[in-house]
């Protein structure tokens, strides 16, 4: 079992001709993924890896079954192509690009309500169920399949948990990015809320960090909803308020949330273990299995 993706799912790679979009198209290809067509505007009618390609979204969905799709196109250009794909007969849209502007997030966001397409992203690696499909830009080599579920902000720390997993042969089920922006699609109580209806996850691990109240929510939704045993970490516990750390929604304002020690304190409430290094989170999700 696996949540979101699986070796049926079928992917658009929006961008599929400029660097890299060619790039990590070939590299999903590659692993297992079954792209079946590349969308770029005025470039319809090209193959870039045998793949075709056509000037729409809909058009490549329509001609090649897609269900989902990959978004690799430079930030000023991004907002376009996320609105062709949700206007397309697409389940999944997967948004990688980094430096998308928050108001054009916002209206994304707004028209994100109004179709039932689930966009992960933007600003995240992607996701995948190892051996079987990936969605973006992550490292397939150092997953391996199994029953944890991972949930993460961070792109960079999902690679240091799922590497000391899998060193402890702790295999996952799905591993999702959401990303790291103030505004995404699927956020992790979304996510949370598929592992938790997934019979073949028996454990999950979530990843956070500074800024915003996303993890606190997360928090208040394992301790009254979820059943499935959570280990967690939250990057950052040393920033200095008011400093962005990496992500562009990993500012803390002061408000008294958004803190590591904030986060934190919601999931020991909750009952989640909190390693203090991705090393502790593998030992403690091999202590729950």
């Amino acid at each position: 079992m696996s949540v979101l993706v699986d070796e049926d799912t079928r992917v658009v790679v929006q961008g599929i001709t400029g660097g890299e979009g060619e790039f990590h198209a070939g590299e999903m290809i590659e692993y297992g993924t079954d792209v079946v067509a590349g969308a770029v505007p005025g470039r319809g009618g090209e193959a870039v890896h045998g793949v075709p390609v056509y000037d729409t979204v809909s058009e490549a969905a329509r001609e090649e079954d897609a269900d989902a799709s990959v978004v690799l196109v430079p930030p000023a250009f991004a907002a376009d192509a996320l609105f062709e794909a949700l206007d397309s007969p697409l389940e999944l849209v997967v948004a990688i690009t980094e430096g998308i502007p928050t108001q054009d997030m916002s209206r994304v966001h707004k028209r994100l309500s109004e179709v039932d397409t689930r966009l992960v992203g933007p600003n995240c690696p992607g996701l995948i169920t190892p051996g079987e499909a990936k969605l973006g830009i992550l490292p397939g080599n150092i997953f391996s399949a199994g029953n944890v579920g991972l949930v993460s902000r961070s792109g960079t720390l999902t690679y240091q948990v799922v590497d000391n997993l899998t060193d402890r042969g702790l295999g996952q089920s799905t591993a999702i990015g959401i990303g790291g922006d103030p505004i995404i699609g699927t956020d992790f109580v979304d996510a949370l809320g598929l592992f938790e209806a997934d019979p073949a996850t028996d454990a999950v691990v979530m990843c956070g960090e500074i800024g915003g109240e996303d993890e606190e929510e997360a928090a208040a939704f394992i301790g009254s909803e979820m059943t499935t045993p959570v280990v967690g970490f939250i990057a950052g516990r040393t920033a200095p308020p008011g400093k962005r750390m990496g992500h562009a929604g990993a500012i803390v304002s002061g408000s008294g949330t958004g803190t590591a020690e904030s986060k934190i304190a919601a999931l020991d409430d909750a009952g989640v273990s909190v390693g203090d290094t991705p090393e502790e989170v593998a030992a403690a999700v091999e202590e729950l299995l």
